[in-house]
Parts: C-alpha cells; sequence; structure tokens
C-alpha cells in the first residue's frame, strides 16, 4: 500500500511545513521531518523520500502516520520518554545540602582549647561514601554512584579523602593552634 501525507488542511499548515523544512535554526530532527512531508506533498514515495534524505523507509513511513494522525504537533518529539527519576528533586536538595554542612567527625577547638566533635564515630570529611550514608541514614535511598551524579550535575566539587592527613590513631594528638600573628614573617631591613 502506498504511503502519503494527508493534504494540507490550509494555507498555514503548508506555510509552517515549509518555513520548518527550510529552517536554520530549528532542531535538525524536526527540519528533517517537515521535509518528508514537503517530499510527500510534492509527489514522492516513501522509498524515494528515504533516498532522498538519506535515512531508512521505516523512518519515513512512522513520520507520516504521525503526521497524518498528529498534523503539526506529530512533527515534534513526544515528552516524557525515558526512565522516571526514583528520587525527587527534594532529596537531591538535602543531599546537596549535606555537602555544605560540617562532617560529625570533624575535629573543632571549643573555646578553651580542647578538641572536640559532635560524633567522633561519624566520617571526619564528606566522601561519597560517607555522604551516601548520611542520605540513607535519613530516609534517602540512594548510592554512591547516584550521589556522584547528582553532585556533578551541580557543579559541586570535592576531593578524594587522602589518608595521611588524618590519623586512624585513637591516642593521636593533632598539632594545635598555629603561631601568633604578632611574629613577623621576615626581618624587616
Amino acid at each position: 500500500m502506498v504511503l502519503w501525507a494527508r493534504p494540507e488542511w490550509d494555507e498555514d499548515e503548508r506555510a509552517v511545513v515549509r518555513r520548518l523544512s527550510r529552517a536554520r535554526k530549528a532542531p535538525r530532527d524536526v527540519v528533517m521531518r517537515a521535509r518528508m512531508i514537503e517530499l510527500s506533498w510534492s509527489g514522492l514515495r516513501v522509498p524515494v523520500i528515504a533516498v532522498e534524505l538519506g535515512c531508512s523507509q521505516k523512518t519515513v513511513r512512522c513520520w507520516l502516520h504521525r503526521f497524518n494522525r498528529l498534523g503539526l504537533d506529530g512533527l515534534d518529539n513526544l515528552g516524557g520518554q525515558g526512565r522516571k527519576r526514583r528520587i525527587t528533586e527534594e532529596e537531591r536538595s538535602r543531599i546537596i545540602s549535606l555537602v555544605k554542612t560540617v562532617p560529625p567527625g570533624r575535629l573543632r577547638w571549643e573555646p578553651v582549647g580542647e578538641l572536640w566533635a559532635f560524633d567522633e564515630s561519624g566520617p571526619p570529611e564528606w566522601t561519597l561514601d560517607s555522604l551516601a550514608a548520611a542520605a540513607q541514614a535519613e530516609g534517602i535511598e540512594v548510592g554512591r554512584s547516584q550521589v556522584r551524579r547528582i553532585l556533578l550535575a551541580e557543579g559541586v566539587r570535592w576531593r578524594r579523602t587522602r589518608s595521611w592527613i588524618r590519623s586512624k590513631d585513637p591516642d593521636f594528638v593533632p598539632k594545635g593552634q598555629g603561631s601568633s600573628a604578632s611574629t613577623p614573617s621576615r626581618p624587616t631591613t
């Protein structure tokens, strides 16, 4: 059976298809589909249109059927395709906000000069594993790789943990605060 694009409903539809088929700034796929319709209106059959545009006959038939069914709306891509997100935007925001918080195991100086941490068993620095664990503790079902993708998409940067900076020894005492700022860095001349 021979397949043709249905006749245009009015002159406006023909003008829109003609404009789209010659457009330079429109998406390439839409331009190609509009050319399929225009070539079909000019009397060319599916195999000739496929050769002319460098695509398969099945593709041409698909888009001619869709144009016949939906009109100009059939030339655009259908929205909502693909897999749905497993976590909501709110959960993504909570994961990103975790990065900006201080890790629970990070040591801080008390005003009296002693070190303390909110949770000594917690991570001293945020890593992908510790962020995923903290998100799961808040009830967000997310894995390490998904946390990484979320942070990359948001432009959040992090560094790989360097194990030689912090000791795992429980008796380790870090250096005290830096020297006073009143000492000049170099002798004046």
